[in-house]
């Protein structure tokens, strides 16, 4: 049975040429700056991004985490919203590695509003810690894409504190993608950008931390501190640069079947839904049946009963998220299988 796995985008595998590039790829030592492979992904991210350099790195956390590590000093205040990645699915890494405190506000789809914030940047003074950095995140984990505007607005409020700001762009491209422009426009509003290779983009390790020529300067040497320095990376880094110039085309598609399948999951009765909401490859939509354990367990196990994986929902509330391995024939097979989950759980209710 071909097993289909919605949990995440975070579950793609390399395309076929991706294997056949690290395969071939030339290597060399990228501690001493030799790997070819390595020098040319991160001259291409830059230059993707309108950045000055890239550092390549293991994951999306461990580049959110080296650009905190590297903007903030020890004992300063972190700003960001209160379903930021950084805070909610990083393991509380700000405070074991760069020492800082992490401070939300609320940011309702993902927007940090000027109100918001200038609530909670604070000077340093005797009983509280100074802000030293603004994080932003663009597409947002729950699915949600920031327009240029509200980024726009954050961006003017950080000028105003001389504070920088950093992007977790891990879906940096699933956000152009849907605001119909370039990584680089949105990449503008941010001093420091981390992103993805992964994810949809189909590379099997790795993301990128962009910025100046001096913060990836610093950024590098923190990166060797971390345990980030991988030798003859090039093997996986043959496999980012076509996720930059192949995958990131595809992004698009994804997104236009995440749409398709919540028009077509609104119509089965007794699921909660809004497609207009649904705007890159995520689609969220509530069970209220599904928030007993019992009835959660039920419907996962009918899926996989159909070689189809899907997470547990929260609170009854599911994701199902597509990528480029998910083609019009899984689509429909999800469908299938969502008509048989929900309906036989209506019934049995």
């Amino acid at each position: 049975m071909n097993i289909i796995d919605i949990r995440s985008d975070t579950v793609t595998k390399p395309t076929p040429a991706m294997r056949k590039a690290m395969a071939e790829a030339e290597v060399g030592d990228d501690v001493y700056g030799d790997d070819p492979t390595i020098n040319k992904l991160e001259k291409l991210g830059a230059k993707m991004l309108g950045k000055e350099a890239s550092v390549f790195v293991p994951s999306g956390t461990f580049g959110n985490q080296l650009a905190l590590f590297t903007w903030a000093p020890r004992g300063t205040e972190v700003i960001l919203g209160e379903e930021a990645h950084i805070v909610q699915h990083e393991a509380g890494a700000a405070s074991v590695i760069a020492g800082v405190q992490t401070r939300t506000i609320p940011a309702p789809d993902g927007i940090l509003t000027r109100k918001a914030l200038e609530e909670r940047l604070r000077h340093r003074e005797l009983h509280f810690p100074a802000t030293s950095l603004i994080c932003l995140e663009n597409a947002h984990s729950l699915g949600q894409v920031v327009s240029l505007k509200a980024m726009d607005e954050a961006r003017a409020v950080a000028k105003e504190w001389k504070l920088p700001i950093h992007l977790d762009g891990a879906r940096i491209f699933n956000a152009a993608a849907a605001l119909g422009c370039e990584a680089k426009d949105i990449a503008a509003r941010a001093d420091s950008v981390m992103f993805c290779l992964s994810k949809g983009l189909c590379a099997p390790v790795g993301s990128l931390l962009a910025g100046s020529k001096a913060f990836v300067e610093e950024a590098r040497m923190k990166r060797k501190i971390m345990g980030g320095g991988m030798r003859q990376a090039g093997i996986l880094a043959a496999a980012g640069i076509l996720a930059l110039t192949e995958q990131v085309n595809h992004l698009a598609e994804d997104h236009a079947r995440a749409k398709k399948m919540a028009k077509d999951l609104a119509k089965i009765p007794g699921i909660i839904i809004k497609p207009k909401e649904v705007e890159i490859n995520m689609v969220f939509f509530a069970w209220p049946a599904a928030e007993k354990e019992k009835t959660a367990k039920k419907i996962v196990d009918i899926f996989a009963g159909h070689g189809i994986i899907i997470n547990a929902p929260e609170h009854g509330v599911f994701r199902f998220v597509t990528h480029y391995w998910i083609g019009d024939s899984e689509a429909q097979a999800i469908l299938a299988a969502s008509r048989e989950a929900f309906r036989s759980e209506a019934a049995a209710s």
